[in-house]
């Protein structure tokens, strides 16, 4: 297969790309991932998307994202992403289902996952009670527990984000934490401490959520890993708060990430380090994590897309743009350089060159490139 825009994952950042990609006429193709939606599918209430006066189920609202971009040509491939080559254009993506994929442009929505504690009571319902009162976004959910005792679960800047924003709804908020001291920076822990609705369990680990479908959350096992000893604690919520990793694995070696591995992009644009690949939603995005967001850089992704295929220029972080061919315009905007290294003025037509007559010319065409089924 031979697309001009391959799309890895399938969240709101991988779907609005490929609503834009679909309707600009440049056929993408989907590759769904592990999760199928992304972390939306696994959430009950939506009510912060914009659109939805009266809210919406999470996985209703990801059918809906997909819909649409069907309903524009979008192509779906359900499988998983375990290599890829980003030496040189095409780019190639081989699948665990044995596909070879040649893309003309690589858009990267692989999201991320939140971390679990792997006890029981968290998988989603119906096998637990994750969205019956446990959640790992308290931006999504938080609204939900309005004059009602939740826990946090954590130690670092996470957690200690999640239980001051908590405060905002909860009767009270304790953070449960497996040390005796928090791994959170200076100011977060000492906005945590001055908070009269946080109270704080330590040397502690949640070993169990309890509760049931019908009732949602009622407490929490505890194990008191200094005396040993089991309590219930009883709560109405459960928050865990221990991180997110990025679902950017596999392309480690080739983009550039932080030390978690969220890819970097231009800031300008959604341009990675390799010209061509762009990044978007949770993959790319360490601080905001909200399908709104989310979704919006995935428009800017396939416009970013479109304008590289259509042989414009696009930011990248080091200031310059760069062009398909080669071309790279730098960040003062005064030149051109070729790509076999010639220097040429980047004036506006009819310029002229003060100093030859001549006038420089750049045409920017659309990029035709034959694709094979």
């Amino acid at each position: 297969m031979h697309r001009e825009v391959v799309i890895v994952g399938s969240g709101p950042a991988g779907l609005t790309a490929a609503i834009y990609a679909a309707r600009a006429e440049l056929h993408p193709l989907v590759i769904h991932g592990p999760q199928p939606g992304g972390q939306l599918t696994i959430t009950t209430e939506v009510e912060n998307y914009p659109g939805f006066a009266k809210g919406i189920q999470g996985p209703e609202l990801m059918q809906q994202f997909e819909d649409q971009a069907k309903r524009f040509g979008t192509e779906f491939l359900v499988t998983f992403v375990n290599k890829v080559d980003l030496s040189r254009r095409p780019f190639t993506v081989w699948t665990e289902d044995g596909h070879e994929i040649k893309a003309e442009t690589l858009i990267v929505a692989s999201g991320a996952s939140a971390k679990w504690l792997g006890i029981p009571g968290e998988a989603p319902a119906p096998h637990g009670l994750g969205g019956l009162g446990v959640s790992a976004c308290a931006t999504c959910d938080g609204f939900f527990f309005k004059g009602k005792p939740i826990i946090v679960v954590g130690g670092g800047d996470t957690a200690m984000e999640e239980a001051t924003f908590l405060t905002r709804y909860a009767s009270r908020v304790t953070v449960v934490h497996r040390r005796d001291q928090l791994r959170a920076s200076k100011i977060m822990q000492d906005k945590a401490f001055k908070n009269p609705k946080i109270d704080f369990i330590w040397n502690t680990d949640v070993r169990e959520i309890l509760g049931s479908p019908e009732t949602g959350v009622t407490g929490v096992r505890l194990y008191d890993n200094k005396t040993e000893e089991e309590t219930e604690f009883p709560c109405e919520g459960v928050f865990v708060a221990i991180g997110h990793k990025p679902n950017t694995d596999v392309f480690k070696g080739w983009l550039d990430m932080d030390e978690v591995g969220y890819i970097k992009t231009a800031g300008v644009s959604m341009a990675t380090n390799i010209p061509g690949v762009f990044a978007c939603g949770d993959a790319q995005d360490s601080f905001y994590r909200q399908a709104v967001t989310a979704a919006g850089t995935g428009c800017m992704a396939a416009i970013d897309a479109e304008r590289w295929l259509d042989s414009l220029p696009v930011p990248v972080a080091t200031g310059e743009e760069v062009t398909i061919e080669g071309e790279v315009i730098t960040p003062d905007h005064k030149k051109i350089i070729m790509p076999d290294g010639e220097v040429i003025q980047n004036k506006p037509d009819g310029a002229g060159d003060a100093d030859s007559g001549k006038q420089a010319e750049v045409v920017y065409a659309r990029h035709e490139t034959e694709l094979p089924s």
